[in-house]
C-alpha cells in the first residue's frame, strides 16, 4: 500500500510541476501560485526519489545504465553550455562596424546625451509593420546605450487615435516624449535622430548671434567664406542662429545665449566694444576669432585685443607657419598650421581629431593672468611649427625660422578660453542698457545658456586666432566643424553636448572608364569562366589517358 502511494507521489508531484510551468507561462497575475506549486511538485518527486534509493542504486549499477547515464549528462551538459553562452552573449551585445565612417555605430554625442538621461524618454515610431525592421537595426542601440530609453513601434494603420494623439501626418515618423515635451523627426538618420533626442530633452531653445557691420563672416552664406555649414550643424544641437547690428541695437539681444564675433575686417567700435565688455562681466557668452593682420603695421580690431587683453589673453601680431608637412594630406601648405593634440580642456575632451586653421596668428594666456582671470590654452600646433614675425616673409614665400628676427618656435597656442564666476545678483531688466530702451523693454543681455538652475553663473569667452576654420572651405576638414561646435557648447555651458558627432555615410562607388568597364566584362564573363572550363578539359584529358 505504501508503494502504491509513493509512486502515485511520484507522478503526482511531475503533474504538479507541469501545471506550475503551465500557469507561469499563460497566467503572468498567478505568480505566486505557481511558485508555490512548483516547490510542492519538486517536494513530491524529491520525496519519491528518496524512497526508492536502492532500486535507483541498483538501475545505475548496470553497466547499459552507466552508458546511458553518460550519454544522456553529455547532451545535458551540451544544452547547458549551450543556453549559458545565449544568456550571456543576449546581454553583452557586441558589435563591430567595419564601415569607414562608422555608419552603423552610435557617435560619441549620441552617447554622451543618452548616458547622461536623468528620466525615462519614449520613442514611439509610426510606420507600416513590414517597415518596423529598418527602424529597429537603429533604435535598439539606443535602447542599448541606456535603460532610460524605451522603444515603441506603432502600426498607423491599426492605431489611428495615438496616431492622431501624437499629431503624426506621414508614414515613418519618431517621436520623442521627454517630461512632457514632444520632438518629432521623419528621418532615421542618427543626425536627425539625436537632433531631436537633443531638443526633447534641452526643451528651450538657445540663441547664437553673429555681429555684424563689420566684414564679419554671414553665418547664413553658402559661398567659401560664409558659415552655412556651421549654422545648419548648430541647429541640430538646439541653437537659433540670428545676427544683430550692435551699432543699430546699442545692447545685446536679452535672449542672445553666446555672442560671436567672426573675422572682422574692420575693429568695433569702442561703444560697441562696450557692449561686449559689459555683457561679458554680467556674465555673458562671447567667442572672438580674428584673423592676423595683413602686414606688421597694420595690427587689426585693437578694441577687440584690448577686450581680450582684459580678459587674460593675448592676441600675437604674427602668422603660424607649419614645416611638418601634415598639411600636404590635406592637399594644404605650410600657410595652414595643423593640430592633432590638444591641452586637456572640456572642449576638446576625448578629441581626437585633426584640425586646420588657413592663416592663424598666436594666441596666449597672458602671464599670471589679468584681474584674476587665467587664460587656458585649447589648440597648439605642432612642434615644427613657429609663429612668423616679418610678415613679408610670407608673403614672398620664403619663410624660416630665425628666433632672432622675434620668430617664436612651436608648439604655438591658436586658440584660448576663460571663465569667471559671478557674484553678484542677476541684473534687473532696467539695469545695464537700460538708457537704450526708453519704452523700458527688456533690451539686456541676459545669460540664458547656464545649464541647471544650481549651477553657478559664469561668464566664459573663447578666442581663436582664425575664423576660416569654421567656413564652408574648411569646415570639412577632418575635426574643424567639432571643435567649434563644441566651443559653442561649451560656452552655453552645455558640456553634455561637448563631444565627436555623426557623420554621413561616405559615398564609395567606384567610377569607371568605358575602357574599364569592358575590361571588368571580358574579365569577369569571357576570361576567368575560360580557363575555369579550360582547367576542367586539361583534368579530363590527363585522366583519360
Amino acid at each position: 500500500m505504501t508503494n502504491r502511494v509513493l509512486q502515485g507521489l511520484g507522478w503526482t508531484g511531475v503533474a504538479v510541476v507541469f501545471a506550475a510551468l503551465l500557469i507561469r507561462f499563460t497566467l503572468p497575475d498567478q505568480q505566486e501560485l505557481w511558485w508555490w506549486l512548483a516547490v510542492a511538485g519538486l517536494a513530491m518527486v524529491a520525496a519519491h526519489t528518496l524512497y526508492q534509493w536502492r532500486d535507483i542504486l541498483a538501475f545505475f549499477s548496470r553497466r547499459q545504465a552507466r552508458e546511458g547515464v553518460m550519454a544522456t549528462s553529455g547532451v545535458v551538459l551540451a544544452l547547458g553550455i549551450l543556453v549559458a553562452a545565449n544568456y550571456i552573449l543576449s546581454r553583452q551585445n557586441v558589435r563591430w562596424d567595419l564601415t569607414a565612417a562608422q555608419q552603423y555605430s552610435l557617435s560619441d554625442q549620441t552617447r554622451r546625451v543618452l548616458e547622461g538621461l536623468e528620466a525615462p524618454i519614449s520613442v514611439l515610431v509610426f510606420a507600416r509593420e513590414a517597415e518596423f525592421p529598418g527602424y529597429r537595426d537603429r533604435l535598439d542601440e539606443y535602447s542599448y546605450v541606456s535603460s532610460q530609453v524605451t522603444v515603441e513601434y506603432i502600426d498607423v494603420d491599426r492605431s489611428p487615435v495615438r496616431a492622431r494623439q501624437y499629431e503624426v501626418q506621414a508614414y515613418g515618423t519618431i517621436v520623442f516624449e521627454y517630461e512632457g515635451r514632444v520632438e518629432r523627426t521623419t528621418s532615421n538618420s542618427e543626425q536627425e535622430l539625436t537632433n531631436a533626442l537633443i531638443k526633447a530633452v534641452e526643451g528651450e531653445e538657445r540663441s547664437v548671434y553673429f555681429v555684424q557691420g563689420h566684414g564679419e563672416r554671414d553665418p547664413e552664406g553658402e559661398d567659401r567664406d560664409g558659415y552655412g555649414a556651421v549654422s545648419d550643424a548648430l541647429g541640430r544641437d538646439n541653437f537659433r542662429v540670428e545676427t544683430v547690428v550692435l551699432a543699430q541695437t546699442g545692447a545685446v539681444p536679452a535672449d542672445a545665449t553666446v555672442l560671436v564675433v567672426a573675422g572682422p575686417s574692420t575693429d568695433l567700435l569702442p561703444t560697441e566694444t562696450d557692449l561686449l565688455r559689459d555683457y561679458l562681466e554680467g556674465g555673458g557668452k562671447l567667442l572672438l576669432m580674428l584673423d592676423p593682420p595683413d602686414t606688421d603695421d597694420d595690427p587689426l580690431q585693437p578694441n577687440l585685443v584690448a577686450l581680450a587683453g582684459e580678459w587674460g589673453i593675448e592676441l600675437g601680431t604674427d602668422v603660424v607657419v607649419d614645416a611638418s608637412g601634415v598639411g600636404q594630406l590635406l592637399g594644404t601648405d605650410a600657410s595652414v598650421p595643423v593640430a592633432a593634440t590638444y591641452p586637456p580642456h572640456a572642449i576638446t575632451d576625448d578629441f581626437n581629431l585633426l584640425t586646420a586653421f588657413p592663416l592663424t596668428r598666436s594666441v596666449r594666456p597672458v602671464a599670471g593672468g589679468a584681474s584674476g582671470r587665467i587664460g587656458e590654452v585649447v589648440v597648439e600646433t605642432g612642434a615644427r611649427s613657429w609663429a612668423e614675425a616679418d610678415m613679408s616673409q610670407l608673403a614672398a614665400g620664403e619663410v624660416t625660422l630665425d628666433e632672432d628676427a622675434g620668430d617664436v618656435p612651436g608648439p604655438v597656442p591658436i586658440a584660448a578660453v576663460v571663465s569667471q564666476v559671478i557674484d553678484e545678483p542677476e541684473p534687473a531688466e532696467e539695469g545695464r542698457n537700460a538708457e537704450a530702451d526708453p519704452d523700458g523693454a527688456d533690451e539686456t543681455a541676459m545669460d540664458e545658456g547656464n545649464g541647471d538652475d544650481d549651477e553657478p553663473r559664469q561668464a566664459r569667452l573663447a578666442v581663436f586666432g582664425d575664423s576660416d576654420f569654421a567656413s564652408n572651405s574648411a569646415v570639412g576638414i577632418q575635426g574643424n566643424r567639432d571643435l567649434a561646435l563644441n566651443t559653442l557648447n561649451w560656452l552655453a555651458q552645455q558640456e553634455n553636448l561637448i563631444a565627436i558627432r555623426p557623420r554621413e555615410p561616405e559615398d564609395r562607388r567606384i567610377t569607371l572608364t568605358a575602357d574599364q568597364q569592358a575590361r571588368v566584362y571580358w574579365l569577369s564573363l569571357v576570361l576567368l569562366p575560360g580557363f575555369i572550363a579550360g582547367a576542367g578539359v586539361y583534368t579530363w584529358w590527363n585522366r583519360r589517358g
